[in-house]
């Protein structure tokens, strides 16, 4: 199923029919992240920490004591908004990256629980890969098609994708890095800066040639890391991949890794 997606910057206004959906504490304190925002701009109520409530739904992904539930009771309101969804088909459901904030949970361990959510979502760009399309295995071919200056620093980069020798999956995770952000913070406020240049310091030595002085560096090492992060790899697979001597396969969603 194909869904809609969005960049995972900060919303304070949505249609009338779109529902603001964020990750809470059962002590509905909404005190940061999109919880604040739900509660400042969507209708989100003090003590209200689950469901609905004016133009927002909250999942629970933190406890009555702010501490981290555990993912099996996380599924648990995950399928209750799922059923939501299906009873109130009109409206549509604008879905942050829930429980990857302060509850400190990775998109793959949350993302894979709404897949065979009805259509009317709007779900995090972050979340596509593990929702609709399985990711590819990485190879040389698609890092040097897209780890190209002319690519990352285009002024219409999707559209330069589209170019590229690359299938569908491919261009598809070509659009998702770019599309996750990095610099100057990512889509949790953090700032990855100092990440960003040792990353650039480490390839430098080995790949690139970069100043790493100004910002178009850093949003190419952005890029770097969407994808060291997306794949769990580090710089030195990552020139493995560039060299290739190497092939790397997907990482398998969390609740496949544990069995």
């Amino acid at each position: 199923m194909t869904y809609q997606y969005h960049d995972e910057t900060i919303v304070k206004q949505l249609a009338e029919d779109t529902v603001f959906v964020f990750g809470s504490n059962m002590a509905g304190t909404h005190a940061g992240g999109a919880a604040k925002t739900a509660l400042l701009h969507f209708g989100a109520m003090k003590g209200a920490g689950r469901g609905w409530s004016g133009q927002s739904y909250a999942i629970p992904t933190m406890n009555e004591h702010l501490q981290q539930m555990p993912l099996s009771q996380i599924q648990h309101y995950i399928e209750d908004f799922k059923i939501y969804t299906k009873n109130h088909p009109k409206l549509k459901y604008f879905i942050t990256s829930i429980g990857c904030g302060v509850a400190g949970y990775k998109v793959e361990e949350i993302a894979p629980m709404f897949k065979g959510i009805s259509k009317n979502v709007i779900f995090p760009i972050s979340f596509r890969p593990f929702v609709e399309k399985t990711l590819p295995k990485l190879n040389q071919h698609f890092l040097q098609s897209l780890y190209q200056e002319d690519v990352i620093l285009n002024d219409d980069a999707e559209a330069k994708i589209q170019t590229l020798e690359l299938t569908d999956a491919e261009k598809s995770l070509a659009t998702i890095i770019l599309n996750t952000p990095m610099y100057p913070e990512d889509s949790n406020g953090r700032d990855r800066q100092f990440e960003i240049q040792d990353i650039l310091h480490s390839l430098n030595a080995k790949i690139f040639k970069l100043s790493i002085q100004d910002d178009s560096d850093l949003v190419f090492g952005g890029a770097i890391l969407a994808l060291l992060e997306l794949y769990h790899l580090n710089e030195k697979d990552f020139v493995d991949i560039w060299t290739g001597a190497r092939v790397v396969a997907p990482p398998r969603p969390a609740h496949q890794a544990k069995k």
